[in-house]
């Protein structure tokens, strides 16, 4: 067992322990508040029971969540129990914001807000506040600790909130021991099965009922876990992620902790297309003029082939030559960026090991930074920094500024982060609070520099790019380069038609699809499981606004498939999601921000299906040409994923067009609006 397992068991064993004693050591008071949302069909009550608070929620009458307690272990004791309610406040909003840019230009923030303000009745008498907020497709709370003179600096050893889930549910999740970097394949069992698993979560609980629950506004404290509060339980306990300590946030009064959100939606598609994470986050904070979406390309494929290699010597790929030629492959097809990785000193020996060695402005002696970018932009592409840390922080924080102003004033504009360690400085685990310290002052830094940042290696997203929309991506999943060489031959058929409703939910995913040549030299057994039709279905399915195209140029050349990828927009006026089962197969409408246009994507998991997709979204008065991508005949992920049938049509909203999906196929149409 590795540290990071360690660190995790040991506080988990302690969530439940505490629990327990909290729940028995309360004395007897009694109130209760309710909260609906907007349409009254969902209501929250909310209120204490001997002493802790709880609350409890049904939609339509029938129970969502059973009593669940709530508060906290501090070091010095329970705040949590012998709880009266001193105040409560109401507020309500209906209100309409703009993304800069995101899968719907408009967002609609719709919600009641009940506020309780609580105290403990006996002993230091110190306040607790929570604030509920409830919308018509789910809900979220958080935790307030007002100034008060009982309760300045203070440690939170657990937080003890609970999900106590009426049914024993079918819930897709990926554990939190045994993995890093959030990199685990998603499975589906009963809640009473799992062990500790990391949020987002998603349930099925019957044909018409799916929950997810996740965290939003994550700043200043401990990632999410959540675990079953005994053997075979479907009450979910909270499992911050801690310091070596032992201590899972450090916190001063006046303070607030992350939203715990729950979406509720009667069909799988309506979980994509929720906005409430985004509405508990911050308004923007930054001035957005600078920022853009588009498509990417990168050196990175071929490290992976073992044609390149990202340390110096005669197969190194970050040289001034071959980067030339990706700026002219980028000029010629319409992309906006090359990513370089391997160009900076520091990749010599095992970088894991001594990330400290890395130097993110000195570039080696092959690699023309400042040269290759003005060229760039004489093409009108730009280069897309690359900063892997090795997990050294402290050495990248201590270079952030001047490596920031130095890539500010070669016109860079995006900066990919890497953190291959799980643990920080060799001491933090990398989801702790430590580590979201780290990631909230890169994000914050490179907004100063106007610099976007797709970040690998970091904290699960919580909806943070409302506030900061310089995070444009992150991973935390098991991405393409699991296809490279991952030892189990790569990520299985259904693992694309999962990650919209768990990974996805969270935020924008950087998997970098378009890998074309599925022949693998370095694993010949590993290999997308996908056909060549699924890996364009992925633009649109997986959403990020900086898309890569993830192949080594040469396998681009001459494929008629690319032309797909070079019209894909990236930025969205509404999302729509077309069909759906979750893990078999999902089929999604996406509408252009910036034209008439409109790009449908699908994929299935190891079956082959037969789905007819209605172009009822398109305009009733109005013509369009449809470019379609589909599986061609033959094609088979397992035998023969390359067969693919390209062809035109004209549709309108009437239209019905009929798809067959080979095994792990999909398909992806490009419908364009005629004068």
């Amino acid at each position: 067992m590795n540290i990071y397992n360690q660190a995790q068991l040991k506080g988990i064993g302690k969530v439940v322990s505490v629990l327990l004693f909290c729940l028995f050591s309360s004395s007897p008071l009694a109130a209760t508040e309710q909260v609906k949302s907007p349409d009254g069909r969902l209501l929250l009550n909310i209120g204490i029971k001997e002493g802790r608070p709880y609350y409890n929620a049904t939609r339509d009458g029938m129970p969502i969540m059973n009593d669940s307690r709530m508060g906290f272990l501090l070091a010095d004791g329970c705040l949590g129990e012998n709880m009266k309610i001193v105040g409560k406040s109401r507020d309500s909003k209906n209100e309409t914001w703009e993304q800069p840019w995101g899968e719907s230009r408009l967002i609609t923030n719709n919600y009641n807000e009940l506020t309780l303000r609580l105290r403990e009745s006996k002993g230091n008498r110190r306040s607790l506040n929570i604030v509920f907020r409830v919308f018509n497709d789910g809900y979220g709370f958080r935790y307030e600790f007002p100034q008060q003179e009982n309760l300045k600096d203070f440690q939170i050893m657990d937080e003890l909130t609970e999900f106590s889930l009426p049914w024993d549910a079918q819930t897709w999740s990926q554990p939190t021991n045994g993995t890093s970097y959030y990199e685990a394949i998603y499975t589906r069992d009963p809640i009473s099965q799992k062990d500790t698993i990391s949020t987002p979560i998603t349930m099925e609980v019957n044909d018409s009922l799916y929950l997810t629950i996740h965290e939003a506004d994550l700043t200043d404290y401990a990632s999410l876990n959540l675990t079953p509060l005994h053997s075979a339980s479907t009450t979910l306990a909270t499992a911050l992620t801690p310091w070596q300590s032992g201590v899972k946030v450090y916190a001063s009064a006046p303070f607030k902790t992350p939203w715990r959100y729950v979406i509720i939606a009667s069909k799988p598609g309506n979980l994509i297309t929720s906005h409430i994470e985004l509405n508990l986050n911050e308004p923007c904070r930054i001035d957005t003029s600078w920022l853009e979406t588009g498509r990417y390309i990168g050196i990175w494929w071929g490290m992976h082939m073992t044609d390149y290699t990202w340390h110096k010597g005669p197969k190194h790929g970050a040289t001034t030559e071959n980067t030339r030629r990706y700026i002219d492959f980028a000029a010629k097809h319409g992309f906006k960026g090359v990513l370089v990785e391997g160009w900076n000193e520091g990749w010599d020996g095992d970088w894991t090991r001594i990330g400290n060695h890395f130097n993110f402005t000195r570039a080696y002696p092959d690699y023309d930074l400042e040269g290759l970018q003005k060229y760039a932009l004489s093409k009108g592409v730009r280069l897309i920094a690359h900063n892997e840390t090795g997990g050294s922080v402290t050495n990248y924080e201590n270079q952030l500024d001047s490596a920031f102003a130095l890539y500010e004033r070669l016109g860079i504009n995006s900066v990919k982060t890497g953190y291959v360690n799980v643990m920080l400085d060799g001491k933090e685990l990398q989801h702790s609070q430590f580590g979201v310290r780290h990631y909230r002052k890169v994000i914050e830094t490179a907004a100063k520099h106007h610099l976007m940042i797709v970040n690998h290696e970091g904290a699960m997203p919580s909806g943070l790019r409302r506030t900061y929309p310089n995070l444009v991506a992150t991973e935390c999943m098991r991405g393409q380069e699991y296809n490279a060489w991952s030892q189990d031959g790569g990520n299985p058929p259904y693992h694309e038609v999962i990650l919209p409703f768990t990974r996805g939910l969270a935020g924008p995913m950087d998997f970098t699809p378009g890998i074309f040549n599925f022949k693998n030299k370095a694993v010949p057994t590993t290999h997308p499981q996908t056909t060549l039709a699924k890996q364009l279905s992925l633009y649109i399915l997986l959403y990020t606004p900086w898309q890569m195209a993830a192949d080594m140029i040469e396998n681009y050349e001459n494929q008629p498939a690319l032309t797909f990828i070079e019209s894909c927009p990236t930025n969205w006026e509404e999302t729509r999601v077309i069909d759906a089962r979750i893990g078999n197969y999902l089929v999604i409408a996406r509408k252009d921000r910036d034209s008439d246009n409109w790009f449908v994507g699908g994929a299935t998991d190891k079956d082959a299906r037969d789905i007819s997709i209605p172009l009822d979204f398109l305009d009733d008065s109005a013509r369009y040409r449809a470019v379609i991508y589909k599986d061609g005949d033959g094609a088979d992920y397992r035998t023969d994923p390359y067969p693919m049938t390209i062809l035109q049509q004209d549709v309108t909203s009437s239209t019905v067009i009929p798809i067959h999906l080979a095994p792990s196929g999909g398909f992806a149409i490009r419908i364009e609006k005629q004068q």
